[in-house]
């Protein structure tokens, strides 16, 4: 649920509806619909002595591999190569497998655990890359992760993201609680809980701190919080509505949207709250804010041309109030956000009576539409701009779902019961 300015209409009525809903807190189950054109075929084989391990390695990396729609697993059974020299590949070669990954697993003292992998091309019968680590037995998931990423990113040529966080709210009973777990949606930890809602999460560029609006002092107010150590700093309290905060790609500057000045207009203040700086000056509403990957350019939402619409504007550089409007298809276009790569931007467009998951390449104009359900919202881009995270409704219930940035994978990440909303996509995880 994204309700990052109160003046929409369709979001306060999800709001409404939220806030009667049913409660739930459960881990997130994720179903796949659907997948790529052009798999690729690979081979999981279970690591040597994994089945001794309180969490499997293999399982985690193979449904990794699998909820990105690029590949489809290779049933190993029968065959449990757990290094090189012991793998036949013609008889890889005659299961249809185009990559094989083989390990093995060492328990040591003190709780730690040897995880070795390699990754074979099956065709051309050499190793692609190969992974040694040593972690505590209780992180084995995160290495699981780390796996996948490398499996990813050696047979596609990008990044991968599995080892990434999300965010999202999740309402039980009543109780709103801010979340973060795994992209797979494992190992969910609350950053805070109020009785009152909490809504647009965002990341920083460093994946240390969140940046939210919390309705707790009875009107929303935008927060930083630190993850490691809790710690919190209301950065915009001013006269009014704060929110939709969004983080500049330094990690420097907050845009957040207040009601200071009377209607809704874009604001950029630096990070301790101070330096606050008017950014949009519009007789319209001008909301839900987005970085450019080079600072260079916020997109936003606003009704200043009489319907909500998607427009851009510079940072610097620009004539004042000088705003070019990007969204011509529909009446009603909103949430943007920027791809990583910065060439174009996935948003909320409505279609016919439906609000659905769309990209829109800057340079073409081009408009995709990526889901068909009934009412999405708070539309987020992985870090590799090959998956999108949103929020939408089942049988009046509010899940998260993702759709690939073509269209062709599905999946559902819902708890057994309750309202689940506003995901936000963490960054890739930073080298210390």
């Amino acid at each position: 649920m994204q309700i990052r300015s109160p003046e929409f209409s369709p979001y306060i009525l999800v709001l409404f509806l939220w806030l009667i809903g049913a409660p739930a807190h459960a881990a997130l189950d994720i179903e796949i619909f659907g997948g790529g054109a052009t798999q690729i075929p690979v081979a999981i084989v279970p690591f040597a002595a994994e089945e001794r391990l309180n969490q499997g390695i293999t399982p985690v990396v193979a449904a990794d591999l699998q909820r990105s729609g690029l590949f489809r697993m290779i049933d190993p059974a029968g065959l449990a190569p757990h290094e090189p020299v012991e793998v036949v590949y013609s008889e890889w070669i005659n299961r249809g497998a185009n990559a094989l990954v083989i390990g093995s697993t060492t328990a040591l003292p003190g709780g730690q655990v040897a995880v070795r992998v390699r990754l074979l091309d099956v065709a051309k019968q050499v190793q692609l890359a190969s992974y040694t680590e040593t972690v505590p037995a209780g992180q084995l998931r995160a290495a699981a992760h780390r796996i996948a990423d490398l499996i990813y990113e050696k047979l596609t040529g990008d990044v991968g993201v599995f080892s990434t966080r999300i965010a999202y709210v999740v309402k039980d009973g009543k109780r709103y609680s801010l979340q973060v777990a795994d992209a797979d949606g494992f190992n969910a930890q609350p950053v805070i809980e109020y009785t009152e809602p909490i809504i647009s999460p965002a990341w920083s560029p460093d994946g240390k701190q969140l940046a939210y609006v919390s309705f707790e002092n009875k009107k929303p107010v935008v927060y930083i919080q630190t993850l490691a150590t809790r710690t919190r700093k209301a950065v915009a309290n001013f006269r009014g509505s704060n929110s939709a905060p969004a983080w500049s790609p330094d990690g420097k500057r907050l845009a957040v949207v207040l009601s200071l000045v009377g209607g809704s207009q874009i604001f950029l203040i630096n990070t301790d709250g101070s330096g606050l700086q008017r950014f949009t000056q519009s007789s319209g509403i001008d909301t839900e804010p987005s970085f450019s990957p080079d600072g260079q350019s916020i997109i936003f939402t606003s009704d200043r041309g009489g319907s909500p619409q998607i427009y851009r504007m510079q940072i610097t550089g620009r004539p004042s109030g000088m705003a070019e409007r990007l969204t011509f298809e529909g009446s009603y276009n909103v949430s943007p956000e920027y791809s990583r790569d910065g060439k174009s931007f996935t948003f909320i467009h409505r279609n016919g009576d439906r609000f659905n998951v769309a990209t829109q390449d800057l340079a073409t104009r081009q408009v995709q539409l990526l889901t068909d359900s009934k009412f999405d919202e708070s539309p987020s881009f992985a870090p590799n701009g090959r998956i999108i995270l949103y929020a939408t409704e089942v049988k009046g219930r509010g899940i998260l779902s993702a759709v690939s940035s073509d269209g062709k994978t599905r999946q559902q990440l819902s708890t057994q019961a309750g309202d689940v909303r506003e995901p936000a996509w963490g960054p890739l995880p930073r080298l210390q």
